[in-house]
């Protein structure tokens, strides 16, 4: 596992977003872990988000795009800082861009945009936190399609929960990438924290030990991706 990546892991339970325990998530499934990106708060951690987003985007995708688009709302600071990160690794400027949840009606920037307005031609990567179910890319697909004849590359999160849909054994990522024909991919996936955090001390105490392990074992017995990545 490339360096980045364990980092992220020990980043991600060091600022409490990712956090193990009993959990019951959106979807009514009772879950032994749980990840909040709204966690990332301090100039520090944001700085960091967008740096380890900006690595796995060039590890996966290479840089050659136009405009990092994330959904509101928590996609509005993760295209911010990773914008800002590009530019400062990689020396590539890339714009950023967000939907409103409501249109502007007034102004100079009026529309349904936030940041770059999207021309035909324009080659665009989506960020998010995390996918459970995809609604929120079946949301904003269709905006990003309406302002004109954008090519949509991939979509990035943080996280790939490796757990099926609601309407299939599939994972939300495969699902997405299946139904937009777009490639997807994460920073690290749960088998990576679950491989990283297992019996091993992180910010000195054991996050992941034998009954958390045994509560993951047994939740992607239930509800594991048949296919996951």
């Amino acid at each position: 596992m490339e360096q980045y990546k364990q980092e992220f892991i020990e980043f991600m339970v060091d600022s409490q977003v990712l956090k193990f325990g009993d959990f019951t998530l959106k979807s009514g499934r009772k879950s032994p872990f749980f990840m909040n990106a709204g966690g990332y708060v301090t100039g520090t951690q944001l700085r960091k988000l967008g740096e380890y987003y900006a690595k796995a985007i060039h590890d996966n995708f290479g840089l050659d795009f136009d405009v990092l688009f994330g959904p509101a709302y928590k996609g509005i600071p993760l295209s911010v800082a990773t914008a800002m990160a590009i530019s400062e690794l990689y020396g590539k400027e890339v714009k950023y861009c967000s939907n409103r949840k409501e249109a502007k009606d007034h102004g100079g920037d009026a529309g349904i945009l936030l940041g770059a307005t999207l021309k035909d031609g324009d080659r665009v990567m989506m960020i998010e936190d995390v996918t459970t179910s995809g609604k929120s890319i079946e949301e904003t697909f269709p905006i990003l399609k309406a302002q004109g004849n954008v090519q949509v590359q991939g979509l990035i999160v943080s996280l790939n929960r490796m757990e099926k849909g609601k309407d299939s054994d599939k994972s939300a990522l495969e699902e997405i990438q299946e139904k937009y024909g777009i490639k997807t991919a994460a920073i690290v996936t749960m088998a990576d924290v679950t491989e990283h955090l297992y019996n091993k001390e992180c910010q000195g105490k054991i996050v992941i030990d034998d009954t958390i392990k045994a509560a993951i074992d047994a939740y992607y017995a239930q509800y594991g991706a048949k296919s996951a990545e």
